[in-house]
């Protein structure tokens, strides 16, 4: 049974900490430091509350408690956590897995600072609901919140726009989140992203479309080309130059769009010399180079 209640050893990093006795005694001293939030809390409800000072637990002074216990009291003694939450700014990490709207992967990590701003509300939606009443758990909670808004926003945007508009589309990240932690009782001060990245295959398909030397329609053909010559120079019986050969064979159509189309302007084809080498990376004409004039890979 407890005579007085505090929360004596909290840290800076301390986000909220329960009392570990729930058998309370009326006119027990209750003890709130600066930044800390005392709550009472019974039955799945946050009740009454109480800012930093001093405090004399008794029926006038806990009118939310006594209303929802009504006639449930018996003698001196009252039984409800008590559950403190720290107002000081925390930081959080989040990370996580994604996919944009045209299917890319996206691995991402970083760093989001927050408040309590609504300890009841806290409370009722994070503590409670969530059994998280240590730190670790509200730490947990709050990083898998994170990623899952994180990884809706993203899937709104493609690979493209995710890397060349970051700043726009981290903003719309933060709106959503920041509207979120409101429903939360926490306030948003500040989010921001330490790492996006994609995979080496989406992140060669990326490099093309930034360069601007390649279109959507001429990238798919450059893909499809290379994956058929892997598959072909691996399959049982090919030679050495098999894949190349076949690269050589269908480069036209590609670095027809990579050039931007200059043959097309007058209706004639792009013309290859016979014997003529070509990029293995990118299937651009070599004319004798040790490094592919587009793509910079070297050769040979």
């Amino acid at each position: 049974m407890a005579d007085s209640i505090e929360w004596t050893n909290a840290s800076a990093d301390d986000i909220v900490w329960r009392f570990p006795d729930n058998r309370v005694k009326w006119g027990a001293q209750l003890t709130v430091m600066e930044n800390q939030v005392a709550i009472f809390y019974r039955d799945g409800k946050a009740l009454d509350s109480f800012i930093a000072g001093r405090h004399k637990l008794t029926t006038s002074s806990m009118p939310g408690l006594v209303g929802w216990l009504q006639k449930k009291i018996k003698g001196d003694i009252f039984e409800a956590t008590c559950v403190f939450v720290s107002r000081s700014q925390h930081q959080g990490k989040f990370g996580g897995r994604g996919q944009t709207s045209d299917l890319a992967p996206l691995m991402f990590h970083g760093n989001f600072w927050f408040r309590i701003k609504e300890p009841k509300i806290f409370t009722n939606e994070v503590v409670g609901n969530q059994n998280a009443f240590t730190t670790p758990k509200v730490d947990d909670y709050l990083r898998s919140f994170m990623n899952e808004k994180v990884i809706d926003e993203f899937a709104h945007y493609d690979l493209q726009a995710v890397f060349t508009q970051l700043d726009e589309t981290s903003l719309k990240v933060k709106t959503n989140v920041r509207m979120n932690f409101e429903r939360l009782g926490l306030e948003l001060v500040d989010l921001k992203f330490e790492g996006i990245d994609t995979t080496d295959q989406y992140r060669e398909r990326l490099f093309w479309l930034k360069t601007g030397k390649v279109d959507g329609s001429s990238l798919a053909g450059m893909e499809t080309m290379k994956s058929a010559a892997d598959s072909l120079g691996k399959s049982p019986g090919a030679g050495f130059g098999a894949g190349m050969g076949f690269m050589g064979a269908v480069s036209d159509a590609v670095a027809g769009g990579q050039r931007g189309g200059a043959a097309r302007g007058t209706g004639a084809p792009a013309a290859t010399g016979a014997g003529a080498k070509f990029c293995p990376n990118c299937g651009a004409e070599l004319k004798g180079a040790k490094f592919c004039p587009d793509c910079g890979q070297k050769v040979g």
